[in-house]
């Protein structure tokens, strides 16, 4: 197998080997990455598929696919790029003739040059406007969440899409604090609500977890996605997703084995258990110590198409 780690110095994929594994990449194939990035995983896939691979790279942040194209440049032709959201993923694929296809990922995380450099507010490492908006067409920010809600629906949104337990306590201190326009600010405010930094992550963590989900429409995204995902794989093809929380792999869970279910089951898991990192990868990369992959197969035509 080969595999390309030739990234940008400052982003690693997470689980590649085990992605590459799982799609089953074979020369000549047809893959859509639906949440491209940097390109990583793109480049991997390309490199295995080749000769003859093609690849449809897909993101909503218009930064990620600037970064693609250079990375993916010397594959030409068999790379096709789209800012959009995979939401929309059918609507892409109907425009480029780019189905049915032999497999499809999505990597669910933020890539560490999202997080760490830029200046959306993604993180509280570095101090910036509260946009988190992957895509600048999206009309609603986080700033506009954070100063415009009232402390039950702050409250509200960060308990469903944080799972934070102290969701009140916060919102209520972030209530009191407004305006708060920039992420260490915000940062700053939660960790006094919370009385200081306890356990192994930030106090904020959970905070800025629930205002990406909700500024993005993160979950709906997926499973909108999801959904258009199977009827665009050919038979045999895989379905792959990588996923770094609790909400996003509950939705991945739920939706493969409703689809693997019963007489009329449209996939089959190829891996039952869950594919963690390695403690080597999680050792050189910590980012990837939450990351929960996903696998299953086509193995029929999508339940809503079936004859009877």
């Amino acid at each position: 197998m080969n595999l390309t780690m030739s990234a940008a110095p400052t982003h690693i994929s997470v689980l590649l080997e085990e992605t590459i594994e799982a799609l089953d990449v074979q020369p000549g194939g047809r893959y859509i990455d639906g949440t491209i990035g940097p390109g990583g995983h793109a480049a991997a896939i390309l490199e295995n598929s080749s000769p003859g691979g093609q690849l449809l790279g897909i993101d909503a942040d218009p930064k990620a696919i600037k970064m693609a194209r250079s990375r993916l440049e010397a594959y030409g032709d068999s790379v096709l790029l789209s800012n959009q959201n995979f939401a929309n993923l059918k609507a892409i694929c109907t425009k480029h003739g780019f189905f049915p296809v032999h497999g499809i990922l999505f990597d669910l995380g933020l890539s560490s040059v999202q997080l760490e450099k830029n200046n959306r507010g993604f993180s509280f490492r570095h101090d910036s406007m509260l946009d988190m908006r992957l895509s600048p067409r999206q009309e609603v920010t986080a700033d506009t969440i954070i100063n415009s809600s009232t402390e039950n629906q702050l409250a509200q949104l960060i308990k469903a899409y944080g799972e934070e337990r102290h969701s009140l306590r916060i919102a209520r201190h972030i209530v009191r604090q407004r305006p708060i326009n920039t992420s260490l600010r915000l940062a700053q405010t939660v960790e006094q609500a919370l009385g200081g930094r306890r356990g192994r992550i930030h106090p904020a963590t959970r905070t800025f977890q629930a205002l990406r989900i909700a500024v993005n429409q993160e979950l709906e995204s997926l499973e909108l996605a999801l959904e258009q995902a199977v009827e665009l794989l050919g038979f045999g093809g895989r379905l792959v997703v990588i996923s770094y929380h609790s909400l996003e792999d509950r939705i991945v869970k739920q939706f493969m084995r409703q689809q693997a279910s019963g007489d009329d089951a449209t996939l089959s898991l190829i891996n039952k258990k869950v594919i963690t990192p390695s403690l080597a990868e999680v050792h050189y990369n910590p980012r990837s110590r939450s990351a929960k992959l996903r696998a299953a197969k086509r193995i029929s035509m999508p339940k809503e198409n079936n004859g009877g």
